[in-house]
């Protein structure tokens, strides 16, 4: 299993748009087409204009191929063009889950 942990740091004060466009318009198609949404973070402690999403997926090739067909479809791309204009910056990690991780409903190992 690999977790897609995506870190996103977000102009001063939209982090509260941020998370409401992204309840209202990213959510749906990102869990139709990627499946396994772990969760949306917002930072309480540290940099405060700082959000975290995470994905599971069985593999990389999974998550390759689940990503790319988010990329063609009309929702997330009429919702991804409104959310970069509220982002700074971007990191994307792909994590391997350790052998004593919990597992992950919806994810095979």
């Amino acid at each position: 299993m690999v977790v897609d942990f995506r870190q996103y740091t977000l102009k001063t004060g939209a982090v509260q748009a941020f998370l409401e466009m992204f309840q209202n318009e990213g959510l749906e198609p990102q869990r139709r087409i990627l499946g396994n949404f772990m969760g949306l973070y917002r930072t309480e402690i540290g940099d405060i204009n700082q959000i975290v999403m995470m994905f599971g997926y069985r593999d990389a090739g999974e998550r390759e191929r689940r990503r790319a067909a988010l990329y063609k479809d009309p929702a997330f791309s009429a919702y991804l063009k409104k959310a970069r204009e509220l982002i700074v910056k971007q990191e994307v990690r792909l994590l391997l889950a350790a052998p004593c991780n919990p597992r992950i409903d919806g994810v095979e190992a």
